[in-house]
């Protein structure tokens, strides 16, 4: 079935329209493309498919770097300054469509690492002849596409995985003990890695820990997903965390902690979090994780707290926030009374909704899901005197902020490619309570 490409839309996929009238969306498309698609999902208001041939391409098309690159990165097919022409238009058009927001020209701000750009990767495994390889999951599909490594991930993080993978494969690790692998890495290119079994499995050897190599863990994990879903450690070595240093404050964190993926981009929008802060300010941080925002920028705050339902994370924002206590930054807030004006608290922000006040400043950057409802409504209600918001899903970043404009303006929007190659588009905006 052949259909043309109108444009693409939020989510990646180009947007075509059948003879019917049905709206199709199409992977490896772009606008003023003529493909023959296959169909992958037939529903009554629209299709979704995979252009099987581009008939007749498009100027903007390139060749991909990776035959992979549906599984991870499916924007390979097109420049970059094309990517951050569309990652614009659709920002724009998500933030009218779901908001009622007028964004104008937003900006975008990226790095020049179009690869080698993520400081995490997780793999799933695959076996052909009896041996096991690294994959990740076909796009729309539950089989799985075996690699080799992938050109987003440091190159430190793919030798790493290659290592691991190496040794599942000496030691005839059997495919349905292998659940998962994350790999992750920091700024100076040192790497941990989990690694996620289905089975209590010991063995006489284990990857040896060299050159960058920091620390490893085996877990044994239960069938459920996601892997962090473990109920035992079968094997730890080294370290259990990465240090990271932003604007000067060195934050550690663990395997399960949310850290930025593209540290370089992060602090672009954190430079421009700490230009548009007001001045000396009671805040509340909400799913703050280790602290990667507001500890750095601890010094332009009166007092904060931070908030997070993960364990891990607050864990390490404690050790973060004892670290900058005991060795402070020169003219640092944490002189004289210590690090007593930072503190953080493991729970979820839904059920501390009453540190948002009206003298606070807020700060979120939430799951993809966006704001719990009880969070926006209480600011809503008592209407802290500013909101900080970074995201990393447009459409329920245009949903909150729909929200939010009845009783705020919005000084400030930015668009963030920390996922170039890719769809995923960051936003930030900033809000100051009306009158």
């Amino acid at each position: 079935m052949k259909v043309n490409i109108e444009k693409l839309v939020f989510g990646g996929q180009g947007l075509g329209r059948l003879d019917d009238g049905r709206v199709c969306f199409v992977w490896n498309a772009l606008p003023g493309e003529e493909v023959d698609i296959e169909i992958i999902k037939n529903k009554k208001t629209h299709l979704e498919a995979m252009a099987a041939e581009i008939i007749q391409p498009s100027p903007e098309r390139i060749e991909s770097r990776e035959e992979h690159f549906l599984s991870c990165s499916p924007w390979q097919i097109m420049s970059l300054a094309a990517e951050n022409k569309w990652k614009k238009e659709i920002a724009v058009e998500t933030y009218k469509k779901l908001g009622g927001i007028d964004a104008g020209d937003l900006e975008i701000l990226g790095d020049e690492a179009e690869y080698g750009y993520r400081n995490k990767m997780e793999y799933s495994f695959s076996e052909s002849g009896g041996k096991i390889s690294l994959a990740f999951h076909i796009r729309e599909s539950r089989r799985y596409i075996p690699i080799t490594v992938c050109e987003l991930a440091w190159p430190e993080i793919n030798e790493v995985a290659l290592q691991l993978l190496a040794w599942v494969n000496q030691n005839q690790i059997p495919i349905r003990s292998l659940k998962t692998m994350i790999v992750r890495c920091n700024q100076n290119g040192e790497v941990l890695a989990g690694l996620f079994l289905k089975d209590r499995l010991q063995f006489e050897n284990y990857p040896e820990l060299k050159n960058n190599f920091v620390g490893l863990t085996i877990f044994y994990s239960t069938h459920k997903s996601p892997a962090s879903v473990l109920t035992d450690v079968l094997y730890q070595a080294g370290q259990d965390y990465l240090e990271e240093d932003l604007l000067g404050t060195k934050l550690k964190y663990g395997l399960f902690s949310f850290f930025q993926i593209n540290i370089p981009v992060f602090l672009s929008a954190l430079q421009d979090i700490s230009d548009s802060l007001l001045p000396d300010q009671s805040a509340v941080d909400f799913y703050s994780g280790v602290g990667s925002i507001s500890l750095p920028l601890a010094k332009k705050f009166k007092d904060c707290v931070l908030v997070d339902n993960n364990e891990e994370a607050i864990g390490f924002a404690r050790e973060n926030i004892e670290a900058l206590a005991r060795d402070p930054l020169p003219a640092s807030p944490y002189e004289g009374e210590g690090f007593s004006k930072i503190k953080s608290i493991c729970i979820a922000a839904e059920k501390m909704t009453e540190l948002l006040t009206s003298d606070k400043v807020v700060i979120v950057d939430p799951p993809r899901v966006g704001l719990d409802k009880r969070v926006a409504e209480r600011i809503l209600a008592v209407k802290p005197k500013q909101v900080i918001y970074l995201s990393c899903n447009l459409s329920t970043h245009a949903r909150d902020l729909g929200l939010l404009k009845e009783a705020y303006d919005i000084k400030f929007m930015k668009l963030y490619n920390f996922f170039p190659r890719t769809a995923h588009i960051e936003g930030l905006a900033v809000l100051v309570r009306r009158g």
